[in-house]
Parts: C-alpha cells; sequence; structure tokens
C-alpha cells in the first residue's frame, strides 16, 4: 500500500473519533493493529479500510463490553457478532438490577437506623388515615404550576396530626388521633402522588408507622412495607389563619349526605346553584332543579358553586349528614360532616352566570 494513502494516527483519531492514545492501546492489545509502523521512528499509520473498525470498536466499549469479548465480536460474522452484543447488554442489566437491590437494601438498613433515632415520627390507624388522605387529597391542585398547593400538609402534635390540602379554591382538613404520641410538634409538605400510592397499604394496615427524614416521608405498613414519600420544601399556605379569618356563619344547612350527592350527580351543569329556603334545599344548573329537605338555620340564601369545587366535598363526606355553612354569595363556604366533625372542607362560590341559565326556578 502507498504511504500517501495512509493517516497519521492523529489524523485517524480525528476520522474514528479515539483519541491516540486510546489508538495505541488498541493497538497493544491486538484490537487495530495500525497499517504501517515507521522501523526508525516508531509512528503509526492507519488505511482509511480500518475506519470502520476503530468506530466499532469505540461503540462497544461506549457500552463498556470488555476487550476479550470486543475480540470476539470483531471476529464474529454479523449474525453471532449481533447476539454477543445481546448476551453482554443483558449481564450488563442483570448486573444493574443487582446492585439497584443492594442499593435498596442498604438504603433499608440506613433508614431503620433512622427511624430509631428520629423525632419526628408517629404510629396511627392505617384505613382511617388513608381514608383522611383520601379526602383531602380532593381539595388538591393538579395544575402542577405550585408544588406545594399539590401536595398535603401535616401537622403532628402530641395527641394528634392535621392533614390539609388545598388549591387556595378549595381546602379540606381532617385531624386524627395517634396511637402513641409523638415527641415534638412538627410539619411538613408531602407530594400528594407518593401519597396516592400508600392509600392500599394503608387500608390494609390496622397500624402504620410515619416517620419523617430529611427529604422524605416514611410510611411503614402491615408486613414490614415500607413506601417513601418526597417531602415538598415550598411554603404552603396557612391554612389555619385562613379558616380563623372567616366571617360569621349566616345560614346553616343540615342535609343528608346521599340526598345532595344523588343531586349533584343528576346534573350536566358547570356551575349549580344552591337556593336555600326555609325548609329545604333547592339545587339547579342547566333548567334542571333538584328540591332537597334539609333543616335550615339562619336566613335563605342564594349561592353558586362550580361544580367540580363542591362535589368533591359533599362526595368525600363522613357519616350520613352534613352541615353546610353559608356566609354569603361571595365568601368561602364551610361544609362539614355533622357526624365526623373533624373532617371540614372549604368552597370558594363563583358568580352567577350572566344569562341566569343555572338559577333555580
Amino acid at each position: 500500500m502507498d504511504d500517501s494513502e495512509l493517516m497519521a494516527i492523529g489524523a485517524f483519531a480525528r476520522r474514528t473519533g479515539l483519541t491516540a492514545s486510546a489508538l495505541r492501546f488498541y493497538a497493544d492489545a491486538g484490537l487495530l493493529v495500525p497499517a504501517r509502523t515507521d522501523p526508525s521512528s516508531g509512528y503509526r499509520f492507519y488505511a482509511l479500510e480500518q475506519v470502520d473498525r476503530a468506530q466499532l470498536v469505540r461503540r462497544l466499549r461506549d457500552v463498556d463490553m470488555p476487550l476479550s469479548a470486543v475480540a470476539d465480536v470483531l471476529d464474529a460474522g454479523p449474525e453471532h457478532a449481533a447476539r454477543l452484543v445481546d448476551d453482554h447488554i443483558d449481564h450488563v442489566v442483570n448486573a444493574a438490577r443487582a446492585a439497584a437491590a443492594h442499593a435498596e437494601e442498604i438504603k433499608a438498613d440506613l433508614g431503620h437506623h433512622v427511624r430509631q433515632t428520629s423525632s419526628m415520627a408517629l404510629t396511627v390507624n392505617g384505613p382511617v388515615t388513608a381514608a383522611a388522605i383520601d379526602q383531602v387529597l380532593t381539595a388538591a391542585a393538579s395544575d402542577g404550576l405550585l408544588r406545594a398547593l399539590a401536595g398535603v400538609r401535616f401537622d403532628a402534635e402530641s395527641t394528634g396530626v392535621t392533614i390539609t390540602a388545598t388549591d387556595r379554591y378549595r381546602l379540606a382538613t381532617r385531624t386524627l388521633p395517634t396511637l402513641d404520641p409523638t415527641a415534638v410538634e412538627w410539619s411538613v409538605t408531602v407530594d400528594g402522588d407518593d401519597l396516592r400510592l400508600c392509600l392500599a397499604d394503608l387500608r390494609r394496615s390496622p397500624r402504620a408507622h410515619i416517620e419523617v427524614g430529611p427529604r422524605d416521608m416514611r410510611i411503614t405498613s402491615k408486613g414490614g412495607i415500607d413506601r417513601r414519600c418526597r417531602l415538598i420544601d415550598e411554603p404552603f399556605p396557612d391554612h389555619r389563619a385562613m379558616l380563623d379569618a372567616l366571617p360569621a356563619v349566616t345560614t346553616r344547612v343540615a342535609v343528608g349526605t346521599s340526598a345532595i350527592q344523588r343531586a349533584l350527580e343528576t346534573t350536566s351543569a358547570d356551575v349549580v346553584a344552591v337556593r336555600v329556603g326555609r325548609a329545604g334545599v333547592e339545587l339547579g344548573g342547566s333548567g334542571n332543579t333538584t328540591t332537597i329537605d334539609a333543616t335550615v338555620d339562619g336566613d335563605p340564601t342564594d349561592v353558586w358553586f362550580e361544580l367540580r369545587t363542591l362535589y368533591p366535598a359533599v362526595s368525600s363526606a363522613i357519616g350520613a349528614d352534613v352541615l353546610i355553612d353559608l356566609r354569603g354569595p361571595d365568601m368561602p363556604a364551610t361544609i362539614r360532616s355533622a357526624d365526623g366533625g373533624d373532617l371540614t372542607a372549604l368552597v370558594m362560590p363563583t358568580r352567577p352566570p350572566v344569562d341566569g341559565s343555572t338559577r333555580p326556578h
């Protein structure tokens, strides 16, 4: 071969994407021997026909194939070479899975150590806690704009824990007793999507252990099942101040949960008018009106709500009856379970439609 057709090692390195030192290494390993080596200077020269082989060596090494396996691929026919590549990738994937399993064991051991020393921990009734999380999650935001509003706030005190979610248009909060007193008071905001993944395990666990670490909340259910929920390091709205600042109730309605829920389920309106009279409530939307028996204390009033905010508050209520506290057509309404007053939902009303089409007649 004419030397004019050969490339010096630097030019060949640029052509193939390999460094000059790598080319020397592969030459010494017998994988990519230069087409000619100058006997006096030791300079190495490569032929154009070696470019494809060099690039294949580089690509095989990029997937961490050992030198012996690279040599086998280079010497094999196309079909056998493809099988060798598949075998190598299977080995890499299995090794990665084994490493991940070992990592989980290590983290579990570390977590056990943290659980022994952490004071931000409590024990709760699993099914009750699952129901409470499910109920308050109806008020969490789903647009993803603010992570804190998509999360759930846990406020732990000596005898109980309050669980709260709000998207600033709705708020749901419930306080649960703990099965043992917590050593210190603490508050964290937990990722709502992560909590949803814990619900099935909690429902099957009479007792569940909750512990808060630097970056996550760990929930241990029956059988030692551990779930980790990420913490959200963003300010959560001051929901307690929000509730304390509410004006006085002007109208209180006690109504059957199933009756108002069925009425809301049968409407096709986006905005629902709630008209409170002396002896009952009318719910209407898109020309349809449903009358519900209720006990009313206070002034008759009309308030409009978006169905997407009112229905979740009603559907998550506990017990046969709910109490609806109204403060006028432009102030937040409070919905409480009459037989479980620890669940409270706050719902913002909306303006009536301009054409009045959803107003009951």
